[in-house]
């Protein structure tokens, strides 16, 4: 938790003090169970250049690698990107003591926007204007403008973002623009040079050579609670601004996109990481044809076979050897037990690719989308089984997702858990999920609902576990709930088209009446009004 509250914090003050957008981890130790990835064996060659993942150009020297190729046609196809955001600074409040003794108040009364300036980097997909960045690049993003290496700028729209994995979609009109290939992150081999380009500090077009030092990272950084993490680790320098930008192999093409660095000071140190090409191309073909991302899902928890997890479960479950995740629970309906995996079975690899790192099984999953089938190698009782699983999505069906379909606890804007039986008895309510914490802009910070509440409903439906609520789709009408004091709570979600000027609405309350005690909305740039209404029960 003190990691992601220092992130954040690294993200505000770059971007008030007009600085540029990178995400950083204030941390000098590593998290406990992370570990390099074995890599994948080959062909062996007389010839140590002919081996796969060695890609030297034609202009190579005799003993090393020419970059030069690689970043000169790359280059073109990284862009950057300015990020508005229009803040609300609260209203400054009216004393009516000084106007008493005739003192005038200085200042403003009412309440005002201010812009935040930040930045990042891009890359060109298409010749169309298609670009990836990363989601923390353009995330509450007022207005972007995107800055192309010849100099040109145009205004840019974001045509999707997915937090789970920072990726994110945003178009400029232009035509016959140079492009970055897609190239695999899956053919990467520790010690295998490549080049991070972006603009650092608003640096446009600078480009940094390095190794990938490690294949798939998981730190936790990412803030979703569904976050997929498979970073490419590499000695690149990397600095703020550079997130978005490109990784790339010395064949010019991109293997990754540049997100996060590790550092105590806020700039590169020695280690950063970028989504790889597998994740980030499977997002963008999803934000491009279907609006959203198509989540596919095994419907399982698991814990990787490492050596704390021998030393805490190993003589439990009668595990001694490493490699593979450990299935811990599995979710009642979904794709794992359709499929007929049970608690306490071992998952060795996906479609042949080793379970190595808990992170190889998100990205592997992650690939997919809901309706496609893997075949998983369990381990079951000292046996080897091969399992075809279905994969469905965060609903427990096939069905691909629409864009009227949402995620309902991004869209809450929140970290959530299953209330425990001792506060639901508590509470006289037969289950559900208690809002652990609340994120800005969701709806649950513009309702102004404090961590502790419980809900119990969302649009008339009940609510009982995390699953029910993973589960919804639909658009948040509604919310009904209990505060830990006992007193019910009721949020309604109300369209309007009332021009941002007239968005104020009073805040009312009825101190003495058993009804409700307190209906209320707050100003903000939307067209939704939340009415509110609190009743002790």
């Amino acid at each position: 938790m003190k990691k992601a509250l220092l992130l954040l914090g690294m993200i505000a003050a770059g971007a008030a003090s007009g600085g540029v957008v990178a995400w950083s981890i204030l941390s000098p130790a590593e998290k406990n169970g992370t570990h390099v990835v074995t890599p994948q064996s080959g062909a062996v060659s007389d010839d140590p250049f002919s081996q796969a993942g060695t890609h030297f150009t034609s202009y190579q020297a005799e003993q090393y690698p020419d970059l030069t190729y690689a970043a000169e046609n790359a280059v073109k196809a990284v862009v950057n990107i300015e990020v508005v955001q229009e803040i609300e600074v609260p209203e400054r409040q009216y004393d009516p003591f000084f106007e008493f003794f005739g003192i005038p108040q200085q200042g403003r009364r009412g309440p005002s926007t201010q812009e935040r300036r930040g930045g990042g980097s891009g890359v060109i997909i298409s010749a169309d204007g298609y670009i990836v960045t990363n989601n923390h690049v353009v995330d509450e993003a007022t207005r972007l403008r995107v800055k192309l290496s010849d100099g040109r700028t145009f205004d840019a729209k974001v045509i999707g973002t997915d937090p789970t994995t920072d990726v994110a979609l945003v178009k400029i009109e232009a035509e016959d623009l140079p492009t970055l290939p897609f190239g695999s992150s899956d053919s990467l081999r520790l010690g295998e040079w490549v080049l991070a380009i972006g603009s650092p500090y608003n640096l446009q077009s600078t480009i940094t050579a390095g190794i990938v030092s490690a294949k798939a990272r998981q730190l936790d950084v990412i803030p979703s609670e569904f976050r997929i993490e498979s970073f490419i680790q590499t000695d690149a320098a990397v600095n703020p601004g550079n997130s978005g930008g490109a990784l790339v192999n010395t064949r010019g093409e991109l293997v990754g996109i540049n997100t996060v660095i590790k550092t105590m000071t806020g700039s590169y140190v020695g280690y950063s990481f970028a989504v790889p090409e597998t994740i980030v191309r499977k997002v963008v073909v999803d934000l491009k044809e279907y609006g959203v991302v198509q989540r596919a899902l095994l419907g399982l928890a698991f814990r990787p076979i490492d050596q704390n997890f021998i030393d805490q479960m190993g003589e439990e479950t009668g595990i001694e050897e490493l490699g593979g995740v450990y299935v811990a629970s599995v979710s009642e309906g979904g794709a794992a037990s359709q499929a007929g995996i049970r608690k306490g079975d071992v998952i060795l690899s996906v479609d042949g690719v080793e379970l190595n790192e808990a992170a190889t099984l998100q990205e592997q999953i992650g690939k997919h989308r809901p309706n496609d089938k893997v075949k998983l190698m369990i381990k079951r009782s000292g046996s080897m089984k091969q399992i075809e699983v279905t994969l469905r999505n965060k609903a427990g069906k096939t069905e691909l997702l629409t864009r009227d379909d949402v995620d309902v606890m991004e869209v809450l804007g929140g970290k959530f858990a299953t209330a425990d039986e001792r506060l639901c008895r508590r509470l006289e309510i037969r289950g559900g999920v208690e809002v652990l914490a609340i994120k800005a802009n969701g709806i649950l910070s513009k309702a102004r609902v404090r961590p502790g509440f419980v809900i119990t409903h969302i649009n008339d439906k009940s609510v009982r576990s995390l699953s029910d609520m993973q589960r919804m789709t639909d658009k948040v009408r509604s919310i009904d709930g209990v505060y830990p004091d006992g007193r019910s709570a009721s949020y309604v979600l109300v369209e309007w088209n009332l021009p941002s000027e007239s968005r104020r609405v009073t805040r009312r309350h009825w101190r003495s009446s058993p009804k409700p005690i307190c209906v209320s909305s707050c100003r903000w740039p939307s067209s939704i009004r939340i009415k509110a209404s609190v009743c002790p029960t």
